[in-house]
Parts: C-alpha cells; sequence; structure tokens
C-alpha cells in the first residue's frame, strides 16, 4: 500500500509532555481511577474499605492521552500513566491491568519517573515482572496481560506507553481472573508472591 492508498489519512503533528509532573498539558481524554474503583482488585479488601471510609476517596492513577483518530492497525496510540504511591494493607499500589482487545498486540512502557514493576501474565498462567526506574523501557509482548505496580514508597510511577491503534483494553478478564501474582512489602522488603 503507498501513502496515497493509506485509509484515513491523518497529518503529523506533534505533543508537548511535562516530564516533571508527568501529564499532557493538552490531553483530551482524562482517565480517572479512585480508591473506589479498585473494589476487588486487592487482597486485603477491608484495608481498600477503611482508605474510602467517610467522605475519602483519594486519586489511585490516571492516564493522560490524545487519541490518534481513526484507532486503527498501521497508528499508534500512546499515554501517559502516573500511578500514585501508597499500600493497600502491605499490598502496594496497582492500575487495573489489562489484557489488549486485540490479544496479538504488544504495548512498550518508557518509565519517566518513579519506580516498580510491570506485573505481566498470560492466561496460560505464566508470569514476569520486570522491574521499572527511570529510563526503563518495558516491552510487553502480545498475549499478556499487564498492571503497573508503584513500590516507589514517596512519589509517583510515572510512564510513557505506546501501543498499536486498534489494540483496545480489555479489563473485564482482569477483573474476573485477577493476576495469580501480587507485590507486598514484608518487613522492610518488597515480596513478590
Amino acid at each position: 500500500m503507498t501513502p496515497g492508498e493509506y485509509p484515513n489519512p491523518i497529518d503529523p503533528f506533534a505533543v508537548l509532555i511535562d516530564l516533571e509532573k508527568g501529564t499532557m498539558p493538552e490531553h483530551t481524554n482524562h482517565l480517572v481511577r479512585l480508591a473506589s474503583d479498585m473494589r476487588g482488585y486487592y487482597a486485603d479488601s477491608r484495608a481498600l474499605e477503611s482508605l474510602i471510609s467517610g467522605d475519602a476517596d483519594p486519586l489511585h492513577y490516571e492516564v493522560f492521552e490524545i487519541p490518534v483518530i481513526p484507532e486503527q492497525a498501521g497508528q499508534l496510540m500512546y499515554c501517559i500513566s502516573k500511578l500514585q504511591p501508597g499500600k493497600i494493607g502491605d499490598e502496594f499500589f496497582m492500575t487495573k491491568g489489562h489484557y489488549h482487545t486485540v490479544a496479538d498486540t504488544a504495548e512498550i512502557y518508557l518509565c519517566l519517573k518513579g519506580g516498580g514493576y510491570m506485573l505481566m501474565k498470560t492466561a496460560g498462567g505464566k508470569c514476569a515482572a520486570e522491574k521499572m526506574a527511570r529510563g526503563t523501557m518495558v516491552y510487553v509482548p502480545p498475549f499478556w496481560a499487564h498492571r503497573s505496580v508503584n513500590t516507589s514508597g514517596d512519589e509517583p510511577l510515572i510512564s510513557f506507553c505506546v501501543y498499536p491503534g486498534n489494540a483496545g483494553h480489555n479489563y473485564g478478564d482482569i477483573e474476573a481472573e485477577g493476576f495469580p501474582k501480587r507485590i507486598f512489602e514484608r518487613d522492610g522488603k518488597i515480596v513478590i508472591e
């Protein structure tokens, strides 16, 4: 296919990313997940409910993006993911995690700030945890579910993410089946179990 034959061509563009704040100032989509949105994801549900008690419902993580339209094969989507520091009981804050709707699509995460892990799994039960630190790029292969976990203790885990335009997000399977591994702090040490 030649450039003139490409369906729905778009023009080149540039986007400002605030590397210090971990945001895209001109974002058009802003996904916000509060602690209450994480019900059913943590091992210690009582600790989560304690955090949410009263009028408290702290920010858990957010995603900033400017979608590339149309969201189709050949295009690349991108975003900034900003996961707050904290723990639910002794389990570190994490994102919900997802497979891609188009399962044979990959994703790249470039850690801009903070530290933690990219926790990954396949439907067949294979697990992996890659350490994330500033300047670390994690490659998530096709067919792997993935979630970020912030173990930094005091600062957000901020990543720049890139994935195919048609990949989509499948949160439902993770909500139903969870992850076989979790990341905790035990006796001052990070433990994956």
